[in-house]
């Protein structure tokens, strides 16, 4: 049963994070704060994935491969994980002083084909793609995904530690600390793939709540040459962030493209 409901998990990620910036349903994680002071500061985190920003309607977003990294770099804990009809939640106790970063990161591939006429889909990992794909599959195209979801939070003064790049997939290199950020200020920031800039990609910038007006709000951005990109906050709250990008510059031989996706959660103050 578990590794039923690991390759479900696994097939909802990857349809969602190679399906991009435009559909339908939106991943997201949404910290109850991410700017804290005080002697003993907690968060608490929902996460599902939905149409509305941030409502749950739709299914929870599962915490396989979740990550805490403590501002001093170190492995941190997420807490009370649960999972239920419509959103999974957990909470992080912020034991040092500094900025932390939470985040999923997944990668694996997909794959179509004909077969009797019949268009074929599959999802999974380059270990069983041989076992499970055809060898002599017609119109066979491959796609490798990669994304990664998350968001920043701070106890007392920001720090940078956890900012650094993985180097690996679409990442956000911020010019601007993401834990300082105010309504009407421009923030600046960077995308990244593999570590190197990443040049026009568009970015999509949502602010929550969606469901409570008629215009969705969304700001549409473009990275210059140097992957830069900036942001003027109109106003304060949770805003969503999305892009994501494709190329020939596959990781493992059976893919023809990759697909790259990167979202996160900001909290904007009012001045």
């Amino acid at each position: 049963m578990k590794s039923l409901l690991t390759r479900a998990t696994l097939a909802l990620t990857l349809a969602i994070s190679i399906a991009g910036p435009a559909a339908a349903h939106r991943q997201w994680m949404l910290p109850s704060a991410t700017v804290l002071s005080g002697q003993d500061p907690w968060i608490t985190v929902d996460a599902a994935v939905s149409n509305d920003l941030f409502y749950f309607e739709h299914v929870p977003l599962r915490l396989d491969g979740l990550t805490v990294t403590n501002p001093d770099g170190s492995v941190g804990t997420a807490e009370n994980q649960a999972t239920g009809k419509y959103r999974s939640t957990f909470d992080v106790h912020l034991t040092q002083p500094g900025t932390y970063k939470v985040a999923l990161a997944s990668g694996g591939i997909m794959a179509s084909w004909e077969e009797n006429g019949q268009r074929k889909r599959w999802r999974g990992t380059a270990e069983t793609f041989a076992k499970e794909v055809p060898a002599n599959a017609e119109k066979l195209q491959v796609t490798e995904g990669a994304r990664r979801l998350e968001f920043f939070a701070t106890s007392g003064k920001p720090t940078d530690t956890v900012l650094k790049p993985t180097g690996k997939g679409l990442e956000l290199s911020p010019v601007t600390h993401p834990n300082d950020l105010f309504a009407g200020e421009k923030a600046s920031f960077k995308l990244l793939l593999d570590g190197k800039p990443a040049p026009e990609v568009e970015v999509t910038v949502i602010p929550g709540g969606i469901r409570y007006r008629n215009d969705l709000g969304e700001m549409k951005l473009k990275t210059d040459k140097d992957g830069a990109f900036t942001v003027t906050w109109p106003t304060p709250g949770m805003y969503w962030m999305t892009a994501q990008t494709e190329d020939k510059k596959t990781t493992v031989p059976q893919a023809n493209k990759r697909s790259a996706s990167y979202t996160a959660t900001f909290e904007v103050l009012a001045q």
